[in-house]
């Protein structure tokens, strides 16, 4: 026989975005405790709203499962001491298992005697355990932030107010902080009323009836529906974000989308402001054009029904108003102020107390910028707006707007330069050094923004750690780890002709001249180097197989363009060449050869046999055509032009014995193909590769 199981906590209205974590996190506790009980059960599933979180259990066993299970213990050499009598380990086994040594059995495995003892568990009745076992996963749960209320020491997110726990029609018997458990759950705070829960089963349709959509998929569909029935009827584009979309499904029990408008007027804003204000402030979605253009009205998602939602609207529209008149007022004030004052005060503010002001760390962008585009070989064009872009590219940090809104830093940047009258590649790149901002997000589009990008966040990463701040585990409070990515991508995207190692020494170089450095250059070049390798890891395994990864990681990755080109190179060969195979093969026989070579060079005098003297040839011929493909970052002709020695590497091994009696042959037939093995260990060790 078996029985539904429904456990609801009821709360004060949780944080959004806690709300689906903890739901989770409720049904995984539940599922584990059950397993661990050995209770046997259906389909676990979870619901949640604003105001409870609340797990149903399809088909749970009235019984726990009967436990007859053989538990092995120490070895018999251990287990029995010089006398024949149990060891201390043995007697520890014992009490462990709650068993006494003359329960002990004997039994061989793998040709060795271990201690076993049988143990058997008759399983008691659910209903008896479930009380403990509901409130053990109560106590259990965690949150990002904890409080507590009354004179209770018990700690919740939020206070909690009512419990149903239903063990089919029975009320499991619990308490908490004042709350017992029963039968009645509370429906909508305004729409609802105080009902009995009659059965689990039960559960969804009853809240259903007192206007709370219990089920967050369902509460989604709703919102998405009604918000595509919508745009269909008036001819929009409603921008739903995935983060506001979450934070809305778990601000409301039952969900009416319906929308506003506000004055034509504000359009002479940004529309990147006003987005910006409707949806940090007010939760609206914003109303777009065919055009991707802003339109006079928003979209936002009511929690109730639809009664009366033309004065709902008026009463947003009227909010929305006195914000949008506010990022109007900002807008209108910042564009009194002239860049060289924001600039002057950029110096009151500080980026780190060991790393100066952020006047310091736009001097130290300014002079990585310079460097950089020495380096990439910018023409003199761009290299003057890079600069320029360098020295202005934080002053909008000091502006009304981005202190209200720092996610629009970079964006007000962008347009105030532009109506101050700097030159469109500075605007442009003012906004650009900002980006990639977060994963998936574009990399900036010009060479000016992509410069200035990289200086700004390798001043920032060569900052911190100079003075210790490295990520370790999840902790990267200053985002070091996006950074770096961001500076990965940037140099992949415009396969900029630069090296790792060369961005690192700039930097090093200029934080030494204006800040000085708390550590030696060279362990920090040293760390840099080596947060920065997990990097380049992470873009690799996104497209190719680990081992294909370290192969062609343990040939270096300083040139980030071209260990992705040859990561790409050679997992194509591995999944699509029939006998690359073979050519691996030989490649590892020269390896492992090359390996004993004791670092002579090559003496063509020495080359005795025709097998020898083919290879020799065959190398030559093909090695330099090799390296300036790999110069020129073309692995797969690097990779084809190579391969090709597999035939002469193959008749070499048939016809020579390499380990010859005499040294000096012996030497330079290692000799030579350690400078082969040399060339192959610039493309990948081809050693890693798993068949």
């Amino acid at each position: 026989m078996a029985k539904d199981l429904l456990f609801e906590i009821g709360l004060e209205e949780m944080p959004a975005r806690f709300i689906r974590g903890a739901m989770e996190q409720l049904k995984e506790r539940t599922s584990k405790w059950l397993e661990e009980s050995v209770i046997a059960h259906g389909a676990v599933e979870a619901y949640a709203t604003p105001r409870r979180l609340a797990v149903l259990v399809r088909d749970v066993a009235e019984k726990q499962e009967d436990v007859h299970e053989e538990v092995k213990g120490p070895s018999r050499k251990i287990a029995l001491n010089e006398n024949g009598e149990w060891s201390k380990a043995a007697l520890g086994f014992a009490r462990s298992q709650g068993a006494e040594p003359e329960q002990f059995m004997f039994r061989e495995v793998a040709g060795t005697e271990y201690v076993y003892v049988s143990k058997s568990r008759t399983g008691v009745e659910t209903a008896g355990i479930l009380a403990e076992g509901l409130l053990g996963i109560l106590q259990a749960m965690n949150f990002p932030k904890n409080m507590r209320w009354g004179s209770y020491d018990f700690k919740f997110v939020r206070p909690i107010r009512w419990m149903v726990a239903l063990f089919g029609k029975d009320v499991v018997d619990l308490e908490i902080a004042g709350v017992k458990s029963g039968n009645v759950t509370r429906g909508h705070r305004f729409l609802g009323a105080e009902t009995i829960i009659k059965e689990p089963a039960a559960y969804v349709e009853t809240l259903r009836s007192q206007f709370v959509i219990a089920d967050v998929n369902e509460r989604q569909t709703m919102i998405q529906s009604q918000i595509d029935a919508l745009a269909k009827e008036k001819g929009w584009h409603i921008a739903v974000k995935d983060d506001l979309l979450e934070e809305v499904l778990f601000l409301v029990e039952t969900p009416t989308v319906l929308f506003g408008a506000f004055e034509e007027s504000f359009l002479n804003i940004p529309q990147e402001v006003l987005i910006t204000s409707m949806r940090e402030h007010q939760r609206y979605f914003p109303v777009l054009d065919g055009q991707g253009r802003l339109l006079p009205y928003f979209v936002t998602v009511r929690n109730g029904n639809n009664a009366s939602l033309d004065v709902i609207a008026r009463g947003n529209e009227k909010v929305l108003r006195a914000r949008l008149s506010d990022a109007k007022f900002f807008y209108e004030e910042d564009q009194k102020l002239a860049i060289k004052d924001a600039l002057s005060k950029l110096e009151s503010i500080v980026f780190h107390e060991e790393l100066g002001t952020i006047g310091d760390k736009v001097r130290r962008i300014r002079r990585n910028t310079e460097k950089l585009s020495a380096l990439v070989g910018a023409d003199s064009g761009t290299a003057e707006a890079a600069a320029r872009t360098a020295e202005i590219c934080k002053f909008d940090l000091v502006t009304q707007m981005v202190y209200e809104f720092p996610e629009l830093q970079g964006v007000m940047g962008e347009d105030y330069a532009r109506k101050a009258g700097e030159p469109e590649a500075v605007a442009r790149g003012i906004f650009e050094h900002y980006q990639p901002r977060f994963a998936d997000d574009a990399v900036p589009a010009s060479t000016v923004g992509s410069i200035v990008s990289i200086a700004d966040k390798i001043d920032t990463i060569t900052g911190c750690f100079s003075i210790g701040i490295i990520p370790t585990g999840s902790q990267d409070p200053y985002g070091l780890r996006r950074q770096a990515a961001g500076i990965v991508q940037i140099v992949l995207e415009h396969k900029l002709p630069i090296l790792l190692t060369d961005i690192f020494k700039i930097a090093l170089e200029t934080h030494q001249q204006f800040q000085g450095l708390k550590r030696g250059e060279e362990e920090i070049l040293k760390d840099l180097l080596e947060f920065f390798g997990l990097r380049v890891r992470k873009t690799l395994s996104d497209n190719l197989r680990y081992d294909v990864v370290d192969a062609v990681i343990a040939a270096g990755y300083d040139d980030v363009v071209s260990v992705v080109a040859r990561g790409n190179a050679l997992m194509d060969a591995v999944t699509r060449q029939a006998d690359f195979k073979l050519t691996v093969e030989s490649f590892g026989r020269v390896s492992n050869l090359a390996a004993k070579a004791t670092g002579e060079k090559v003496r063509s005098d020495l080359l005795a046999e025709p097998a020898e003297q083919a290879l020799h040839e065959a190398w030559r011929a093909v090695t330099d055509k090799y390296r300036e493909a790999l110069a020129q970052r073309n692995a797969a002709e690097a990779l084809e032009v190579f391969s090709g020695l597999k035939d002469a590497i193959t008749v070499f091994f048939d016809a020579v014995m390499v380990m010859a009696e005499d040294e000096a042959i012996r030497k330079n037939r290692l000799a030579l193909l350690a400078a082969i093995d040399s060339d192959l260990k610039t493309f990948a060790d081809f050693g890693k590769l798993v068949w």
